[in-house]
């Protein structure tokens, strides 16, 4: 049956943030298809933003009202009552839509009851709201796998490894991924046995390269002595990068950007490795500024770190260069112009990069704060504005803004609407900034 108009009908409501009515549509769909993946991932996306526009509320009411249905679920899952066990799961997290072991357990049950592409949109929605949790990411990898998408696979395993470096399970997980990617790319398909394919050079580089991730000091030291003496006989970039790799992980970074940097020499269009040489060109910079920080050294602190940020703008233009359709680079580079007060540059960027609906809201944000730079007052006020339409409560983003509303509306003279302002971030966070000063000022 295609449900692909129901589904859209769904979409468009959470679009519209009529997110009871979006809910409703996607419970719908789950009662008449219960392993509509689509239908899953948006009544979760639907529900989380259902709770973010009511502000939260009260955590300990919310799980106390759901309690029935969690204790239910439980006893269920236990009796393999798997379907109905994710029914009381689903009861309980509408009202509780971010609870970790809630979604974990409706994935569990979904997955055993034979609904994969429900249990991957649960695992994947698990591992958005909670990614530090390796049991989630690996579940997620493990489902994902199953149903055929080993390179996002192997992503989800090396975020789960990221959260817990000494997972056996993950780390066994990602080898055989690992192997099995490299494996696959051989050019001899009819042999049987995996030493076998493991022939080519490339593949065997690859394959020895996966694995030589998360290891000991020691052994990062081991595989250098290797990795030399390879580079001995074989002076290719691949070395070079492998190389470069290595003392990173040693937190060697100059060695590092001094092995990349060649390898770069090489490939000079390789978008990767400019990027990579230049986040550790900052860390090196980075490594600095920290050690004159420790000498007490202020004023070559300030001049390192104004290098770097006439650095970073200048990589980011190289990036743009190479990919000039990526809003999100553009965004980038926006923003590391306005450190640098170059604030009709960074305009230029930002108003690109609000094109892109994934970076307009941040874009937005950003030109408002070049405006103000520039001291266009009216200008900025209106862009900040646009950014708290649609907010529904005041976050760390929401205050920033009020707070440049109120400085411009004091600029200005407007002491009722600067008040206005202040006391909105007032009534959340009383020891933002200087808010409760500014508060008493204009009692």
């Amino acid at each position: 049956m295609d449900f692909t108009k129901q589904l859209q009908k769904a979409d468009e409501a959470q679009r519209r943030r009529n997110y009871d009515f979006a809910v409703e549509l996607y419970q719908q769909l789950l009662e008449i298809s219960p392993d509509l993946g689509e239908a899953r991932a948006g009544l979760r996306q639907a529900l989380k933003k259902r709770l973010e526009a009511k502000g939260g509320g009260s955590k300990f009411l919310r799980a106390l009202g759901g309690a029935a249905p969690l204790a239910l679920a439980k006893t269920l899952k236990k009796a393999g009552k798997n379907d109905a066990a994710a029914k009381q799961l689903e009861s309980y997290l509408a009202s509780n839509p971010l609870d970790e072991d809630g979604n974990l357990l409706l994935g569990m049950a979904l997955e055993d009851a034979g609904h994969f592409a429900s249990a991957q949109a649960v695992y994947e929605f698990l591992a958005e709201i909670a990614p530090k949790n390796p049991e989630g990411l690996k579940r997620a990898g493990a489902m994902t796998y199953r149903l055929g998408d080993h390179e996002k696979a192997l992503q989800y395993y090396e975020r789960a490894l990221s959260a817990d470096p000494r997972d056996q399970e993950a780390l066994k997980a990602r080898k055989d991924l690992a192997a099995e990617r490299a494996l696959s790319g051989s050019n001899s398909p009819n042999v049987q046995h995996s030493r076998e394919q493991i022939k080519d050079k490339d593949v065997a580089r690859e394959l020895e390269r996966s694995q030589r991730l998360h290891r000991s000091t020691e052994e990062l030291r081991e595989d250098l002595v290797q990795l030399e003496a390879r580079y001995a006989d074989e002076p290719t970039p691949e070395t070079m990068i492998e190389l470069g790799e290595t003392h990173e992980r040693l937190k060697d970074y100059d060695t590092a950007l001094e092995w990349i940097e060649r390898a770069l020499s090489y490939k000079k269009d390789s978008f990767e490795l400019l990027c990579k040489a230049g986040d550790l060109r900052v860390k090196v910079m980075k490594k600095a500024i920290a050690q004159a920080g420790k000498s007490q050294d202020d004023a070559q602190a300030g001049a390192l770190e104004r290098e770097l940020w006439a650095f970073e703008a200048d990589d980011y233009r190289r990036r743009v260069d190479l990919r000039p359709s990526d809003s999100n680079l553009r965004l980038q580079l926006g923003r590391r112009l306005m450190k640098i007060a170059d604030f009709e540059g960074a305009m230029a960027e930002l108003q690109k990069a609000m094109s892109d609906p994934r970076t307009k809201r941040d874009a937005q944000f950003g030109l408002a704060q070049c405006f103000q730079g520039k001291g266009y007052a009216d200008l900025a006020r209106k862009e900040y504005s646009k950014c708290l339409e649609g907010t529904p409560q005041v976050d760390d983003r929401a205050k920033e803004i009020l707070y440049n509303l109120g400085l411009i509306a004091e600029s200005a003279g407007q002491s009722a609407d600067a008040r206005g302002y202040f006391a909105r971030i007032f009534e959340v966070d009383i020891g933002y900034r200087d808010v409760a000063e500014k508060m008493e000022r204009y009692k």
